[in-house]
């Protein structure tokens, strides 16, 4: 599966759901990676996160059926 800048994502595990930032090599193994972008709670703070991983942990996130989606102005 090609994932790119932009995409929501999850860990076929579970886990939030987090936005590709970039896809390319990694700078150690040089394979494929995709690299996210997420927000998490910390006591009553919002911080960001970032990560790498390979593409096969990952699934792109399908909202599920009957949500609305809100956005700010």
């Amino acid at each position: 599966m090609e994932f790119k800048p932009g995409d929501l994502v999850q860990l076929k595990s579970g886990g939030p759901v987090m936005t590709v930032e970039s896809v390319g090599k990694h700078n150690v193994t040089q394979e494929e990676t995709v690299f996210c972008v997420w927000n998490e709670t910390v006591g009553k703070r919002q911080e960001v996160r970032r990560e790498h991983f390979s593409p096969v942990t990952l699934k792109k996130y399908e909202r599920p059926s009957g949500t609305i989606q809100v956005g700010r102005m």
